[in-house]
């Protein structure tokens, strides 16, 4: 009984020192209290772009887990910008953060854009293209 449970906090203790659970620990460091409190109900959070006031959503992942949201949430178009290098998702979703709080045109410049899958996709195409109809067409 007593080797089984001290095999179950090794077994912790080592998950908890992986890259992934440490890059996922600085992150949040980094994150506003309310950030924080998304993060841990939901998996994302949003930050505000500082050049447009644009709302973004981040999930987590490392790729295609960024979203422009309108003022009631719904996402309107996916970005993929990712840092360069074999990078954890905490790492990525970090970086992406700072790139939209800090460079949001620049972060914007090198994003990919794609559509949002599944009743997101079918929500957004019912919308005017106004901002983004050159990406789509």
């Amino acid at each position: 009984m007593r080797i089984h449970a001290l095999r179950q906090l090794y077994r912790k203790a080592l998950a908890e020192n992986t890259s992934d659970a440490r890059g996922l620990r600085l992150m949040r460091r980094w994150l506003s209290p309310d950030q924080r409190a998304e993060f841990d109900h939901s998996g994302s959070f949003e930050v505000v772009g500082c050049h447009s006031g644009t709302r973004y959503r981040i999930y987590r992942g490392t790729a295609q887990n960024v979203f422009e949201i309108d003022d009631a949430g719904w996402l309107i178009v996916g970005l993929c910008f990712i840092p360069s290098g074999e990078l954890v998702a905490g790492d990525v979703m970090l970086a992406q953060k700072i790139a939209l709080e800090t460079n949001e045109n620049g972060a914007l410049a090198v994003a990919h854009r794609f559509l949002p899958r599944g009743s997101f996709a079918r929500t957004l195409l019912r919308r005017p293209r106004r901002h983004y109809g050159a990406f789509f067409s």
